[in-house]
C-alpha cells in the first residue's frame, strides 16, 4: 500500500490543492472505471451518495483497528 501511495502525484502529502467547502476540503480523485462502478452500486444499495460511501471507506481505514 505504501508503494502505491508514494507513486501518486500528491503521495507525500505536501501539496494541498483542494477548495474548502464549509469544514470539508474538496479534492479530485482519479479512479478506475470498474472500481467506480462498484462504488456507485454500493452507494445505490446503501441509499447514499458516491461521496458518502468514499468518505465512509476512508474513515474506516483511518480508524484504529480499521
Amino acid at each position: 500500500m505504501e508503494a502505491f501511495i508514494s507513486r501518486a502525484p500528491d503521495g507525500d502529502g505536501s501539496v494541498r490543492k483542494g477548495v474548502m467547502k464549509g469544514r470539508k476540503e474538496q479534492i479530485t480523485l482519479t479512479i478506475a472505471p470498474d472500481m467506480l462502478g462498484k462504488v456507485d452500486e454500493l452507494a445505490r444499495r446503501m441509499g447514499q451518495s458516491r461521496a458518502a460511501v468514499i468518505n465512509l471507506a476512508i474513515f474506516r481505514l483511518l480508524e484504529p483497528g480499521g
